[in-house]
Order: C-alpha cells, then structure tokens, then sequence
C-alpha cells in the first residue's frame, strides 16, 4: 500500500455511526430455537449477555451490497484496497443485562488502521469500538479488529497453519459439526449475507477456501454456551476472542475449556483434528 493510500485510509480514524435495534421476543425465541434450548420471552425478562451479538444488523440496501454480499467500503468502513476480510479477534465486556423489548443503540466508531505484512501477503487491520447502551445505562462495549487480506492467488489459496501455542489440559470437551443448515440459520439472525457462509462456489472459487467457512460468530456462541452448560449457567463479565484459522464445514471440530480458576478466569477454544486451537476465547467471570 503506498503512503498516499495509507494516509487517506487513516483520515477515516475517528468516523463514528450509530444504529438502534431492539431485543425482540421474535428475534430471541429463533436464536433460542437455534441453539435447541428455551427461552422466558416475557417483557423485561434478561437474555444470556453473549446474545446481543445477532442485534444490530447491517442492514443496508440489497444495491449497496459489494460482489462478496458485504456491505460495499467507503460508507462507514474504510476503502480498504483489499477485497477478502475476516473478524480476527473482539473484546467485550458486559455492564448491565439486555432485557425483552429494551431498545438499544450501539454507537461504532472507527478506532485505528494498521498496515502489516503477514503469512498470506499484505493485510489491513480496521480496529472499531461498539458502545451498546439502553434504558438502564451501558450494556456492552466490544472492540473488534476486522482484517483485510488479498485476493486468492490463481488456483486457490492454501490453508495456513499459524503458531499457536499448546493449550491447557482441559476440563471440558464437546464435539462440534458445523452443517450448512446452520450457518445459515444464523447467518439469517444477524442478516449477514457474507457469501463465504452460504455459497459454496463463491467460497471455493472466488476466495480460495476448500468449503464454506463457519462463522467466527458462531464458533464463539457455540463455545460461550458451552462454557456457560459446564459453569452450571455462569456467563463472563468479559472476554476476549482471537481466531487462529477458519473453521469449515464438513469437518469435525472439537469444543474445550478450563475450569474457572481462583481469580475468576477460564480459557474456551474449538480444536482440529489435529488438537491445535482455531479459534480461542479468554473468559473472566465476575466474583
């Protein structure tokens, strides 16, 4: 990226946005239904922390939607010159519970752009700040790091296997088989319409990956809720995911944790077939 393209990415830092939504019993009852479980849908009545993640959709016009089935750059996101993106990692803390019919708004601002150099070529970070705030004060804060990479190389890309280091013991292990049926189920929650997650040619073709790529998202629900079933119904204050590599579907992935140790902390991750994490989160529960 040369320094005259470097320096009109960066005068986006400090762009701001702010979208509103509301915690819908409608919404709430096809997540619940999504995750095979039952929900209490009467007014007022709180919803798991980690849930608010489907709310704020982006919702734009069918016509502004780039070949990738993303909203197109240079609306809020930046023009980054690089066509493949991917969220690489979020934090998120939790100050006061969701409840049925609050009506929200989260407030987005774009916080860095960092030029880096990685495995795959050249890469893009955009670092945004989500501030969600409703009726009784602040709900949540996230801050994500989307990454931007290059095009797939002719032929398609090949799987990169990052360094990770070795994981603990756990004290937990699920199996997890993502399908098709539910990448998309939950890519109609959020309105996402990312086509890595539901058309198999784009994915293959366009961006290189051998199958349909599950949803960070997803991966991160499906182990928040597992790590929720073996802390007897405990959610985190906080945490803090990082993806390592893609998961796809047609493949058997592993979901592991630690206990809560003394001061409150756990660590979740989904592991391959070769037990090397792909996608990690470090939780920590309140006292």
């Amino acid at each position: 990226m040369n320094d005259g393209m470097e320096a009109g990415l960066t005068g986006w830092v400090g762009r701001s946005r702010s979208v509103h939504d509301e915690v819908s019993a409608a919404l709430m009852r096809r997540m619940a239904a999504t995750l095979d479980q039952e929900i209490d849908l009467a007014p007022g009545s709180p919803i798991p922390p980690h849930w608010i993640a489907i709310l704020f959709d982006d919702a734009q016009p069918q016509s502004t939607l780039g070949p990738d089935g993303h909203p197109s750059k240079g609306e809020f996101l930046p023009p980054v010159p690089l066509p493949r993106r991917m969220l690489a990692g979020r934090r998120l803390s939790f100050h006061e519970p969701a409840r049925i019919g609050d009506a929200l708004e989260r407030r987005s601002e774009i916080v860095s752009i960092t030029p880096k150099t990685g495995r795959s070529g050249q890469l893009i970070f955009v670092g945004l700040r989500h501030t969600v705030t409703g009726p009784r004060g602040v709900v949540a804060v996230e801050e994500q790091d989307i990454a931007y990479r290059e095009a797939a190389p002719e032929g398609g890309a090949k799987e990169t296997k990052a360094e990770a280091p070795a994981e603990p013991e756990p004290a937990w292990d699920e199996a997890f088989s993502p399908d098709p049926v539910l990448l998309f189920r939950y890519s109609a929650l959020c309105f996402n319409g990312h086509r890595i997650h539901y058309d198999a040619d784009y994915a293959r073709t366009e961006e290189g990956y051998p199958a349909l790529v599950v949803n960070g998202g997803l991966t991160s629900l499906m182990l928040l809720e597992a790590a929720r079933r073996q802390a007897g119904g405990r959610t985190p204050a906080r945490y803090a995911v990082r993806t390592i590599r893609p998961l796809f579907v047609g493949r058997q992935f592993r979901l592991r944790g630690t206990a809560i140790d003394g001061e409150g902390k756990a660590r979740a991750w989904a592991a391959g077939t070769d037990g090397a994490a792909l996608l990690r989160i470090d939780l920590e529960y309140a006292p």
